[in-house]
């Protein structure tokens, strides 16, 4: 790594690693203890979460710079299961879910990530970034009541001061990550003037020992394994899914490449080791991510000195941490999340297809209201949908009468369940001549409603005793037919012609299948 000496270039590069990653700490931990008291758990259960899958995943996921920890995602659909069984059962379902998760890396599934279109993306982004500001906004009441007025003020006070200080301060110098200097600054400032204001401390005590390693206590039974899988199977794909995405939104910001499969081995192993050291199962999280990022940590190490971090807090510095005021890190959360939030989305919502604006605006809504695997599943769902209606639409055929007096339908587009009746309407075998010649050049058979739509138009001219020939059938075509047994004999086209592929397939009618292809 090239931060690994002792260079002019490489000092500045451990320097900003190492503030990024502290600075990224101290946004972590009231996070991470709100979701444990989300989840149902003691806070030290996220604060284990936040060391160990920030640990692991620095240094072995796929996508250096990106923080992973106990999220709030994960925290949602593991609080039924710790209600009903109780946190041993959790340990176990987090751990089965690490597994999960680094057998879908093993055998190289990162890569379905891809088929999550942009629209979906920009839903995502939008709705994450507006979960973490409403989620600022709860460090405003409590129990369901907002504070007194004259804690409002101070915590508010806070806030703008944070998001001046954060966004004025890399005008004047990016030595030191402006986020850390705003929250030094108004520490500093509530210690000073005695604030009566909401800190770290007032959420829980965060001062413990090293997380201890232990098998979760859940008995080895059919039984239990029946229990813990689903929920496995729902975080792992939370947690994945989360994490690709976030993964795919910092190397844009980045300008680089990383690895999908990597990145779920790594959240994989992560997990399975969070499990046996108790902790409540984490994942990316984009806040702080992009957090780091604009701190400047774009290696590993930033990711290091952040678990690392945590972990100091726990075993010797909690006074320290339990000092910041909440106003503080509202507030450079808050900035996180007007850099989070794409705003030339909303620039672009008259501009892109109605039906993309309709689901970058869905994600958004689902992500909010429900969570963000239920929104990704929606998303992607409708997209395909309509991507299937617009290729069902495009489908169409030129009718050409030869001079042999044999009707050729030429097919443009491609054939599948979605453009079957339009295809199925293209031909007038009443009207049509003695032989009929369907030319797939400009098409292809996609699925098996295709070859039964074929099947379909050739019973109709073959009733009428009339022949009926297809041509140009490209390989794909070929193989899906062949693998359907709806093909059973393909003879190769003799002489100089042989290249040009042009195939006549017939179907017997009393087997349902077609039975020979010829030129």
């Amino acid at each position: 790594m090239k931060y690994l000496s002792l260079e002019p270039q490489a000092l500045r590069v451990w320097k900003n690693e190492v503030l990024a990653g502290i600075t990224v700490s101290f946004a972590m931990v009231p996070e991470v203890i709100a979701f444990a008291f989300v989840c149902g758990v003691n806070p030290l259960v996220g604060l284990y979460a936040a060391f160990v899958a920030g640990l692991v995943t620095a240094v072995v996921g796929g996508r250096p710079g990106m923080i992973s920890g106990g999220a709030g995602s994960l925290a949602v659909v593991s609080v039924y299961l710790v209600a009903s069984h109780g946190v041993e059962f959790l340990f176990a379902a987090i751990t089965l879910m690490g597994l999960i998760q680094l057998l879908i890396g093993l055998f190289g599934w990162g890569k379905f990530i891809q088929l999550v279109p942009h629209p979906v993306m920009l839903g995502f982004v939008n709705g994450l970034a507006t979960v973490i500001f409403l989620a600022q906004l709860r460090q405003f009441t409590q129990n369901g009541h907002l504070l007194p007025t004259h804690e409002v003020l101070v915590m508010a006070s806070l806030v703008v001061a944070t998001i001046l200080i954060t966004t004025i301060m890399p005008r004047v110098t990016k030595v030191v990550p402006s986020s850390l200097v705003a929250i030094a600054l108004t520490t500093l400032a509530v210690q000073l003037f005695h604030l009566r204001t909401r800190t770290v401390g007032s959420l829980a005590q965060i001062h413990g020992a090293f997380p201890p390693f232990h098998i979760p206590r859940v008995p080895l039974t059919f039984e239990s394994l029946w229990i813990v899988l689903p929920y496995a199977v729902v975080l792992a794909g939370v947690g994945l899914t989360e994490s690709l995405l976030t993964q795919n939104l910092i190397d844009d910001l980045t300008n680089t490449q990383s690895s999908n499969n990597r990145e779920c081995i790594g959240q994989g192993l992560s997990n399975i080791a969070t499990g046996l050291f108790g902790g409540m199962g984490g994942c990316a999280m984009i806040g702080q991510s992009i957090l780091n990022i604009e701190a400047g940590g774009r290696h590993r190490l930033s990711g290091v000195i952040e678990s690392l971090s945590i972990l100091c807090f726990i075993l010797f510095a909690s006074p320290l941490i339990s000092a910041v005021p909440m106003g503080a890190l509202v507030g450079v959360m808050c900035v996180v999340v007007f850099k989070t939030f794409s705003w030339s989305s909303l620039k672009i919502l008259h501009k892109v297809p109605k039906a993309d604006a309709a689901v970058i605006v869905l994600v958004t809504a689902v992500t909010v209201f429900t969570n963000l695997a239920v929104a990704v599943l929606v998303g992607v769902i409708v997209s395909a949908l309509r991507f299937a209606w617009s290729m069902a639409q495009s489908l169409d055929a030129r009718r050409e009468v030869s001079g042999s007096g044999e009707v050729v339908y030429e097919v443009h587009g491609p054939l599948f369940f979605g453009s079957v009746q339009t295809f199925s309407k293209i031909f007038r075998p009443q009207d049509d001549p003695e032989r009929v010649v369907v030319d797939f050049r400009f098409s292809r058979v996609s699925d098996h409603s295709a070859i039964e739509a074929l099947k379909t138009v050739r019973s109709r001219y073959v009733t009428l005793g009339k022949e009926f020939e297809l041509r140009h059938l490209s390989p794909e075509s070929l193989e899906i037919i062949g693998k359907a047994g709806e093909l059973t004999n393909l003879p190769m086209v003799p002489g100089e012609n042989r290249h040009v592929a042009t195939r006549r397939l017939t179907m017997e009618l009393d087997q349902s299948e077609l039975t020979s292809c010829e030129s």
